[in-house]
């Protein structure tokens, strides 16, 4: 790659480098210029900028980039022009990867406001933390429209390095410090496995071009694949570890548990869209070729994924670690559409994410409130007796469990509903069954938890002194999410004709 740089001319080699379109590039670039713009102020006027600053900050970032994509989703749709590229080729920016963006945006958008509460009654300095959210989205956005396995790698190091961080942000609690330093012990190994699996399949195909790679195996046919299908399954274990699919899930439970509790949302939400973008776009796309031996493992991941998060949830008594196992059975679902390898499980895993994200980032702000000084009342015990104390902050996490149950009329029944059609239409009916009956496993969990609301009795009489205050960020996030969670569940149609209209493509350099 580096050797088309140089060109030979007369008074010796010239180092010749690609012409970048920067406007291709601005979701990008806004998220990482407003990040490190955000970060120098904050160093600068250290102590003199209010906390809700640097909420307000990202947010206006982040609905900067929303806003610039919206050109770049005309041009990309226009047949006369069609999906564009960046940096060589390296970086295609088609809808699938503008609708991810938009995603990343409005979950930071959100985290932020949540966050703003949380440090407020934490009492710690934070411009970083949401800062730190828009590097986290910066690189996911790259993720989502890599068109090379090393600008992928790149894009989950820069993601994963900002949540590392936010994991571990609360300095007070060791639990916190735990969970950011078994995210980072992990997440090397897992970047490790990614990292080998694409260095096997350069081995095996001479490129690291995503486009390069899908020509080379349509055209050939290799006697020996070997080393490829050990990169395929290396890169799967990588994905697999972003995405919190079992047995790579390990992480999951202590880090959700010990995380601030709006960086656990975070991480619910945006963490897992960038690494399904990253998995859609590699598996399925550039990968489409060898769909029928990377296809059973994929399977197999998704129906772990289903059985352990559903049952697992059930015995647990902290309700962080209820959601995180009922994260693991998510990404189950997300993984029927995977499995799929077809353009309506890629659609059907799009809408999915983006119903998982609504719902996820409102139940979170409900957690961060009910968690209380010291972000440590997370057992089932604290939430008794809140539907009595807080009717509204109740009824709006009965809708966001209800909803991630698979309950009529809501979001999540369409995403279910999507991802299990996929599966059936893809004649994996093993994996719709399973889906199905461990949707109802994981009912049980979530009825727990209302039932604890509005059945059980408060056992502190502390409980009854109205101390649950609703700060009016977490209010936003908890609105947003509820108009989301029910209006789309009723009105899907305007996110059904955005998730079946951004299918990832492989761009050429000349946008071909």
């Amino acid at each position: 790659m580096f050797a088309t740089l140089l060109q030979a001319t007369g008074a010796g080699d010239k180092l010749v480098t690609p012409e970048v379109p920067w406007s291709h590039l601005a979701p990008q670039l806004i998220l990482v210029v407003g990040a490190t713009v955000g970060v120098i102020a904050a160093a600068a006027l250290r102590g003199r900028l209010r906390r809700s600053v640097g909420a307000v900050g990202a947010a206006v970032v982040a609905g900067a980039a929303v806003v610039s994509i919206i050109p770049l989703w005309h041009r990309v749709s226009n047949p006369a022009q069609g999906p564009i590229s960046a940096v060589n080729g390296a970086i295609g920016v088609d809808r699938f990867s503008l609708f991810v963006t938009a995603l990343l945006c409005i979950a930071v958008i959100l985290a932020s406001f949540t966050a703003e509460a949380y440090l407020q009654r934490e009492g710690l300095d934070g411009p970083e933390f949401s800062l730190l959210l828009l590097l986290a989205a910066a690189g996911g956005s790259v993720m989502a429209g890599a068109n090379d396995l090393i600008v992928m790698f790149i894009g989950i190091e820069v993601l994963s390095l900002a949540v590392y961080v936010l994991a571990a942000m609360h300095a007070r609690r060791i639990s916190s410090q735990e969970s950011g330093l078994k995210y980072f012990l992990l997440g090397g190994f897992a970047s490790a496995f990614l990292l080998y699996g694409i260095a096997l399949t350069y081995g095996a195909t001479g490129t690291t071009s995503l486009l390069r790679v899908q020509s080379f195996l349509a055209e050939r046919v290799l006697t020996d694949d070997g080393l490829l299908l050990g990169g395929l399954a290396l890169m799967l274990v990588g994905f697999a570890f972003k995405v919190g699919a079992v047995p790579f899930h390990m992480w999951t439970p202590d880090v959700y548990q010990g995380a601030p509790s709006p960086v656990t949302g975070f991480m619910a939400a945006a963490v897992k869209t960038a690494a399904f973008a990253g998995m859609l776009r590699v598996f399925v796309v550039g990968f489409a070729s060898y769909a029928d031996l990377w296809r059973p493992a994929v399977g197999a991941l998704a129906i772990a994924s289903l059985v352990v998060g559903a049952v697992m949830s059930v015995v647990q008594t902290n309700v962080k670690r209820m959601l995180a196992y009922s994260s693991i059975a998510h990404a189950g679902f997300v993984l029927l559409g995977v499995d799929a390898a077809s353009a309506e499980g890629t659609a059907a895993s799009l809408f999915y994410l983006a119903a998982y994200t609504a719902m996820a980032l409102g139940t979170f702000a409900v957690v961060t409130v009910v968690g209380g000084s010291g972000d440590g009342a997370h057992t089932l015990d604290a939430y008794r007796g809140l539907g009595r104390r807080r009717p509204g902050l109740a009824l709006a996490m009965s809708l966001f469990l209800l909803a991630q149950a698979g309950t009529p009329v809501t979001i999540g029944f369409l995403a279910k509903l999507g991802v299990i059609r996929a599966a059936i239409d893809a004649d994996q009916w093993a994996l719709a069954i399973v889906a199905m009956l461990t949707a109802v496993i994981s009912t049980f969990m979530y009825l727990r938890i209302v039932v604890a609301m509005y059945f059980a009795e408060s056992e502190s009489e502390s409980d009854d002194r109205g101390e649950l205050r609703i700060p009016w960020g977490v209010g936003v996030t908890i609105g947003v999410a509820v108009i989301a969670t029910l209006v789309l569940g009723v009105v899907p149609g305007p996110l059904e004709h955005l998730s079946d209209d951004a299918l990832p493509v492989l761009v050429a350099v000349d946008g071909r």
